[in-house]
């Protein structure tokens, strides 16, 4: 795959963030998002694309830069990433859900993009349904230029003891019925499968082991910041320098 050509300079060493009020802020925003998901997806998609080049755009400005969005999908994140000034290139396994150009239809898994191509990727809530997640890391993380970002946005287990057992009733029981409420048995279906999913994943992948894989990939300064109580989990890194 043919990418436009990279601006020159690198993106800004990623900060340490903490949460606080920003981030309850930002959380506050992504859940009135999706509360509007049926209704309104338009506004959703906006909100969520605006929210993805925030977080790449913590790193350093984006004008210039190519973005590689692995999962894309609506035509909002191109518009945004726009806006922004960066060179966007869509990337998802769904060529019906590609609405922008450039794009390409591939798994996140195999990247059919020349190492150190990007000056900075991002991805939604990917590794839950590939089959080796430490080999999908790696693949991410090397098509990124020493010193490009990779930003990953996931749904996680709370681990406080009084958030856990109310995200269990949230996921097990209220989104089912929401989703059965809203989308009828569809996204009945889509409820019931989330939580149980996300449950296996950090079973079997915990949020220590996440970061050994970004840091075994290549990615350093790697941070983590829990978002919603604990049910997101938001992570950015920057290629080793060669």
């Amino acid at each position: 795959m043919h990418l436009p050509p990279r601006a020159s300079g690198v993106l800004a060493r990623p900060p340490v963030r903490r949460a606080g009020t920003a981030g309850l802020r930002r959380s506050a925003q992504l859940l009135a998002a999706f509360r509007v998901e049926q209704t309104d997806p338009a506004r959703f998609y906006r909100v969520l694309a605006r929210d993805s080049v925030r977080m790449i755009g913590e790193h350093g400005s984006l004008a210039g830069r190519t973005v590689l969005d692995v999962g894309a999908g609506p035509v909002q994140f191109a518009e945004a990433f726009a806006t922004a000034g960066a060179r966007y290139v869509a990337l998802d396994a769904d060529p019906s859900e590609l609405r922008s150009k450039p794009a390409v239809a591939a798994r996140g898994e195999r990247l059919p993009v020349a190492d150190g191509s990007v000056d900075a990727l991002t991805v939604t809530y990917l590794l839950r349904y590939v089959a080796d997640p430490g080999a999908t890391v790696r693949e991410l993380a090397r098509v990124v230029r020493p010193g490009g970002v990779v930003s990953s946005l996931e749904f996680a287990v709370p681990e406080h003891p009084l958030w856990h057992p109310a995200w269990v009733f949230y996921t097990r029981t209220l989104l089912p019925l929401l989703g059965l409420v809203a989308g009828g048995p569809e996204w009945w279906r889509v409820g019931r499968f989330l939580g149980p999913s996300i449950s296996e994943h950090y079973r079997r992948y915990p949020v220590d082991w996440h970061v050994r894989a970004w840091e075994e990939a290549g990615l350093v300064d790697v941070h983590v910041r829990r978002m919603s109580l604990g049910g997101g989990l938001v992570m950015w890194a920057r290629r080793a320098d060669v």
